[in-house]
């Protein structure tokens, strides 16, 4: 059995899918605060099979403690946290404690159930401005605002863990911008925070909910002037962690490695895919760029594909047509 922290959320979700089709039995933990219960209901009718839930907030080590009790949990795959989103600057306080302090809280307790095969979701913002593209998990790592920081200081406190004690299988997975949804339509991202990307905003602006997209800079070095990014499928992210907590099992070896499509796509690239499958002009207005972006953040994914073969499989168009699917199809998202 794997347990999936944040399930609900928007790529555990997804991830569970996976996991069931493949399966694994899932024991899922969600304490809500950026996420809904409806996502793991579509999960089981899409797959037609039960997934194990209990609410629980990850800080919780007393119920914890006692979920694990209950369960005979081989692996876990840790997506649970603050993620990055527009309010962070303002609120470092609430991701060390969640990003961090959570993730120790949970370490704790695997220790004491003795589960010691664990993925944990890691994000390429710990990568910053970066000193080039493609981008490999070599790289200087030079978070550079809390929500990043949160994510490194975690990975450090996972590798002393391991040093300490190498009976720890550790995989960290650093991602990039995960778009898209499951092709079903029926499952998709539903934030309840102030969101990031692109993506989210071109389909609020398709469906009439936004009057302009706004692009942050137009002046970087790259082809058209806006800010390219890696963008990769959520099912194929999804597929990415699953191969990633397969090789674990086989192997008993941690590793650390990217999860992207090895391609950037620019800001205006993704407006004109947009575009074209929505048959919707998306105006935007240009307002100057964030100091802390980079001007192209690419990953390089070779090897996630040497050791446990994934690479991204699906292209910039399939990823906003599954995105428009759901959300013409959820125009509330999870709200009925």
């Amino acid at each position: 059995m794997i347990l999936v922290t944040g399930a609900c959320g928007y790529i555990g979700s997804h991830t569970c899918i996976e996991l069931l089709e493949r399966g694994y039995p899932v024991l899922a933990i969600d304490n809500f605060a950026n996420s809904s219960r409806e996502a793991l209901f579509r999960v089981e009718e899409i797959t037609g099979k039960g997934v194990a839930f209990h609410q629980c907030d990850i800080r919780d080590r007393a119920l914890l403690n006692r979920i694990f009790s209950d369960y005979d949990i081989d692996g876990v795959i840790h997506f649970a946290g603050v993620k990055a989103s527009g309010e962070y600057l303002s609120e470092p306080l609430r991701y060390f404690n969640v990003n961090v302090g959570g993730t120790v809280t949970l370490m704790q307790a695997l220790s004491d159930a003795n589960i010691k095969h664990m993925l944990y979701s890691s994000s390429a913002n710990m990568y910053g401005q970066g000193d080039h593209a493609p981008v490999s998990e070599s790289a200087r790592l030079s978070a550079a605002n809390p929500y990043g920081r949160s994510k490194l200081m975690a990975e450090v406190i996972l590798a002393d863990l391991v040093r300490a004690d190498p009976g720890w299988s550790i995989g960290v997975l650093r991602y990039f911008n995960p778009a898209g949804a499951h092709p079903s339509g029926r499952i998709g991202e539903d934030p309840k925070d102030i969101p990031s990307n692109i993506m989210f905003y071109a389909a609020q602006v398709a469906a009439g909910e936004l009057d302009t997209l706004t692009l942050f800079g137009d002046g970087y070095p790259t082809k058209d002037g806006t800010q390219v990014s890696d963008y990769l499928h959520v099912m194929d992210l999804a597929r990415g962690h699953v191969d990633a907590m397969a090789y674990l099992f086989a192997h008993e070896k941690g590793f650390t490695v990217n999860l992207g499509s090895g391609r950037g796509y620019s800001a205006l690239e993704i407006i004109r895919a947009f575009e074209n499958v929505t048959g919707q002009t998306i105006p935007y207005e240009i307002r100057p760029r964030k100091s802390t972006d980079a001007p192209v953040s690419v990953a390089d994914p070779s090897l996630a594909t040497s050791l446990f073969g994934w690479k991204a499989e699906h292209s910039l168009d399939e990823m906003c047509a599954d995105y428009w699917r759901w959300i013409s199809m959820n125009p509330n998202g999870y709200k009925e």
